[in-house]
């Protein structure tokens, strides 16, 4: 009560404003999602005017003789956890530069296993720019882990898919991630024999950081599921024709988001997504952008014309990064049928009124903005969605 009361005005502030707790999806004049989100941490209204008309109030103690107990913090870690997944060797990333670096790890199947839940556990989330989660083919095992070992215990790799053959998206993390957990009945597949690759980008910015041990924490199921489900990433265009032509663009599409810009736009529209034969249900979406990034919508557009507003995030901040599931049965959520379109749009504020912006010039020793890029450093820039989908 002694830290609060001083900082009243400012806590009911910050809480009216829907700042805290950080929950980027909402609902806008412009998007309204087919349901609501599993796990929505936002204050009922009630919740919020008791808390407004606390501070109005001049803050009040209430019995300080017999308070309340606190209520212990919501616990939203993986459980059970069935493995853990943890680098024999750290990594300790320095320097200017980003760096991409990949782990193998050997889960051990003698059989097919069906992941329906994983957590990445940051070790040094001073650093840890994001973490994507593969499941490679079994014919490439052997070649993962030379690399690996080659390399020390780790490989460094690129952006791009690590395994040489392929492999499939089943886990992510950026910074306010909850676990995967894929909606009822459904799995991600990982072939016996095959291996785990978590690919890491670390941001060092100039320094040399701790030695992180970023972990996996995963769950089995106990029996195959009816469906299978995978993440996907789609975005990141930056030409013709996905990506649109836009503000200070010239007319011809580009992605470039000059010095001092408010409000900028690159809209990325595939117009005929090819699914691969089936349907595709999608069970939950998510927006990713860097530090210049404010607010990025997600759009389905049917082959008749109609649009679903998947999500938006107007509230954006790289800090508080998360995927949303929609709180529906596999049944009723939004199904991408092949040749539909799926259409991003992400807006920027490329000025010093962005404090993450003030942020990275204050890392760079500028006092002003500089013209951001498409790319894969911190500071560039990308308009990248994030899907969690399953086989219908």
């Amino acid at each position: 009560y002694e830290d609060a009361k001083p900082i009243a005005d400012w806590l009911a502030t910050t809480v009216a404003a829907r700042t805290m707790p950080p929950f980027a999806a909402q609902e806008t004049e412009e998007c309204t999602p087919p349901f609501g989100w599993r796990d929505d941490r936002r204050l009922a209204d009630d919740e919020l005017a008791t808390f407004v008309a606390w501070a109005a109030a001049g803050a009040p103690e209430g019995d300080a003789a017999s308070p309340a107990p606190l209520p212990a913090p919501r616990d939203v870690s993986l459980s059970p956890v069935d493995l853990v997944l943890t680098p024999e060797v750290p990594y300790t990333a320095a320097g200017d530069e980003d760096e991409f670096r990949c782990f193998v790890f050997d889960p051990e199947l003698t059989s097919t296993g069906w992941l329906v839940g994983a957590q990445v556990n940051p070790g040094n989330a001073a650093v840890v720019h994001h973490a994507l989660v593969f499941s490679s083919h079994a014919d490439d095992a052997a070649e993962l882990d030379q690399r690996a070992a080659d390399g020390g215990g780790s490989f460094a790799c690129g952006a791009g898919n690590p395994a040489p053959s392929g492999s499939e998206l089943i886990a992510a993390w950026a910074p306010g991630a909850q676990p995967m957990r894929p909606p009822l009945g459904t799995g991600m597949l990982v072939e016996a024999g095959s291996r785990i690759v978590m690919q890491i980008h670390y941001h060092p910015a100039g320094g040399v950081a701790e030695p992180d041990a970023t972990s996996i924490s995963v769950q089995w199921a106990t029996d195959a599921p009816g469906n299978r489900s995978f993440m996907a990433l789609l975005g990141n265009e930056s030409e013709a024709p996905e990506l649109q032509a836009g503000p200070n663009d010239g007319g011809e599409p580009r992605f470039f988001i000059p010095a001092g810009a408010r409000g900028h736009t690159e809209t990325i529209v595939y117009e005929s997504v090819d699914t691969g034969g089936p349907d595709l249900a999608i069970w939950a979406a998510g927006t990713h952008m860097h530090w210049v990034g404010v607010d990025m919508k997600i759009s389905l557009r049917s082959q008749d014309g109609t649009e679903t507003c998947l999500v938006q995030t107007p509230r954006y901040d790289f800090n508080w990064q998360r995927w949303y599931d929609y709180d529906a049965p596999l049944l009723d959520v939004p199904v991408l049928h092949n040749g539909d379109a799926l259409v991003l749009r992400c807006t920027y504020d490329n000025s010093m009124d962005n404090p993450l912006v003030r942020e990275a010039m204050f890392e760079e020793g500028r006092d002003a903005p500089v013209d951001v890029t498409l790319g894969e450093q911190t500071l560039d820039e990308m308009c990248l969605g994030v899907f969690g989908v399953a086989y219908r």
